[in-house]
């Protein structure tokens, strides 16, 4: 037999080969089948593998363990194997920048936690750590799957534990894009933002069906745990979206205010905003009366390169503002008293939600700048029998621990406690002003003059009014300026309004290299 003819008899293997890798491409790629894939798309859900490349740049993601399939040999599991099952895991780029990514697919056994699918998560976790780069998680699940019993939910544990490890290393953000209950709930809370999909995501430790059967309550999947619930309610969700697509194109814009890790610093912007720009208006901002509001989120927009700004938690505890922004194309992030809602009083929930940010942006290098304009902490029975003093001390430790380069402008009233809180000098901010307008003092003149003279405005009768008058006018010009605070250099500099880009501008270039250290210990321990 001739060599050729011979060849001829062999079957070639390599396209056996080739061919039944195709196939096995083919079933990973094709989920949970066309079928379930129309259902997610009836329901306005995108499927996971088209989540995944709408959030990364065009052609640059790159699957890991994309045919991984469950080992379960019980309840019928062994029937039914799909490559990959269930979830979606790699790497790619965003603007350019690694960032590790995995979607769970719903149209896989309902996106449920698998042992080992939890173990893929843990691959992506464990490269996002040791090469520095953000992890992104899509969540759409029915939680963990029932058929593997211990071992789904020692999945969980393994992803918590990751979670917390990574937690002030690489950010992580968390997209809830369809259900997410039960344990499944607790890695995205861990997360450093949450964003959850309106009409349907919802997220909830317990659902409906118990509720009604331990406490005989009547609720809906929506209000329990619906997107406007943790957004305005609970404080879980830091960003609300209209759809999928819009989802995850937040989380593109997000990650370009933050850096990879918390050794790099934030990525620079591209705007041609003058930083010495100045801004007429904010002169007129204030009001004359000190009891009259106005929305502080003016004066953010008019400082900020180009009027851009990121906020976040907008819906929860609206008498404090906090989000993302850019000055001289520096990522700043922004806290500030909302005088247009609760005269900016400080409570629980605003005490949670600045402390939250302010850690957040102090782990990633994230200069701070502070508007101030805050009355007090809110008084009631409500707020102390809630633990006002304890939350309240978050965000006093939050400024206090936080090293990053610190800036306040003190806008209106810096009274009381709640003056020392927000990231006052003595807090070692690094460049604290104030405007003309700025009011500092233990309390409001009115408040101080009837504790400071009640005596003798009791022994006043009817001229009683005419004296607190003259009592609250002395008070103002002795103690409600920022003069006092400037001759003693817990203000820095009084500036005009209108000044106020250029002189933030000026002071975080000054504190760009900033190098500051807490005392040596295992970690401080923020009253919880």
């Amino acid at each position: 037999m001739s060599e050729s003819s011979a060849k001829t008899n062999v079957p070639d293997l390599r396209s056996e080969q080739i061919a039944e890798l195709r196939h096995r491409q083919q079933l990973a790629a094709q989920g949970g089948g066309s079928e379930r894939v129309e259902k997610q798309h009836a329901a306005g859900k995108l499927t996971a593998r088209e989540r995944v490349e709408l959030l990364l740049d065009p052609n640059t993601f790159v699957e890991i363990d994309g045919l991984v399939a469950h080992r379960c040999q019980d309840f019928g599991m062994e029937k039914s194997r799909i490559p990959g099952d269930g979830l979606i895991c790699g790497y790619g780029t965003i603007d350019g920048r690694l960032i590790y990514v995995f979607a769970q697919d719903f149209t896989v056994f309902g996106g449920s936690l698998s042992e080992t699918n939890a173990r893929k998560i843990c691959k992506v976790m464990d490269l996002a750590l040791d090469n520095g780069a953000p992890i992104v998680g899509l969540n759409d699940s029915g939680g963990a799957r029932i058929q593997e019993g211990v071992a789904s939910l020692g999945g969980y544990a393994d992803i918590f534990l990751r979670n917390t490890l990574a937690s002030g290393v690489v950010p992580q953000i968390s997209a809830i894009l369809g259900p997410c209950a039960g344990g499944a709930v607790y890695s995205p809370a861990i997360t450093d933002f949450i964003l959850m999909v309106e009409g349907t995501s919802y997220m909830f430790v317990t659902g409906p069906e118990v509720i009604k059967t331990v406490t005989h309550e009547e609720v809906s999947k929506e209000e329990l745990g619906g997107a406007s619930t943790h957004a305005a309610k609970s404080g879980v969700c830091h960003f609300t979206v209209a759809n999928d697509a819009a989802c995850l194109l937040l989380v593109r814009e997000l990650l370009s205010y933050l850096p990879s890790n918390n050794l790099d610093s934030p990525p620079p912007g591209t705007s041609q905003d003058p930083p010495d720009r100045e801004e007429a208006a904010l002169d007129e901002l204030i009001p004359a009366d000190p009891n009259r509001p106005y929305d502080i989120k003016r004066l953010i927009e008019a400082v900020v390169d180009d009027g851009r700004f990121l906020e976040v938690h907008a819906a929860y505890a609206k008498n404090i503002v906090v989000g993302l922004a850019r000055i001289d194309n520096h990522t700043v992030g922004i806290v500030a008293n909302q005088p247009n809602y609760l005269a900016g009083v400080l409570d629980i929930d605003a005490s949670l939600k600045g402390a939250r940010f302010v850690r957040f942006c102090d782990a990633f290098n994230i200069p701070l700048v502070t508007f101030e304009d805050v009355p007090g902490f809110l008084p009631g029975t409500q707020q102390e029998f809630g633990g006002i003093i304890k939350h309240g001390a978050k965000l006093l430790f939050a400024f206090a621990e936080a090293t990053v380069p610190k800036i306040t402008v003190i806008t209106r009233k810096a009274y009381g406690g709640a003056y020392c809180v927000m990231a006052s000098k003595h807090l070692r901010t690094d460049v604290n002003l104030a405007y003309p307008t700025a009011e500092i003092a233990v309390m409001g003149p009115e408040g101080a003059v009837n504790i400071l003279y009640s005596r003798e405005l009791a022994a006043a009768g009817e001229g009683a009014a005419e004296l607190r008058a003259e009592r609250v006018a002395e008070y103002r010009k002795k103690f409600s300026n920022p003069y006092v605070a400037a001759e003693r250099g817990f203000v820095d500099a009084v500036i005009l309004p209108r000044e106020t880009r250029a002189h933030l501008a000026r002071a975080l270039r000054q504190l760009a290299s900033k190098r500051q250290s807490l005392p040596p210990k295992r970690h401080g321990n923020i009253p919880l």
